[in-house]
């Protein structure tokens, strides 16, 4: 993030450089406390509906961006990514024209049920459906 010919860096330099960090620094959370682990890998709502998703079966990318309404390509990309460096979830390229990709749970990412399982049953418990009437 350097400023050409003496200009100062604009914001979205800013943003970047400071994504690029989070990127950098994602999954490695040395942290003696097990939820700051925890979020270093799922760290938003979107990477809590991809695992949803990914927990029914593999799911080809396109099937995730359309089940989750309003993420980006961008960011469904980089969640998922995220996920494959943290090992909890595979990529699997089949040799078809065209490329054939399918995103799937590792046996640590199939572990992760009992955590959605536990915030689905909280959820029905203590954020109910507004009344539709």
């Amino acid at each position: 993030m350097r400023a050409v010919s003496g200009e100062k860096p604009s914001m979205s330099a800013h943003l970047e450089a400071a994504d690029e960090h989070r990127k950098a620094t994602a999954h490695s959370s040395r942290s003696d406390c097990p939820v700051e682990r925890y979020l270093s890998v799922f760290r938003d709502g979107w990477t809590l509906l991809i695992m949803r998703d990914l927990l029914e079966g593999p799911r080809r990318f396109n099937e995730l961006r359309r089940s989750l309404t309003g993420i980006t390509a961008k960011t469904l990309s980089e969640r998922l990514a995220e996920l494959r460096a943290a090992g909890v979830i595979d990529r699997t390229v089949f040799p078809e024209v065209p490329a054939k990709v399918v995103y799937s749970l590792t046996e640590k990412g199939r572990d992760f049920d009992r955590v959605l399982r536990e915030a689905r049953a909280w959820g029905e418990r203590w954020l109910p459906l507004p009344d539709r009437s």
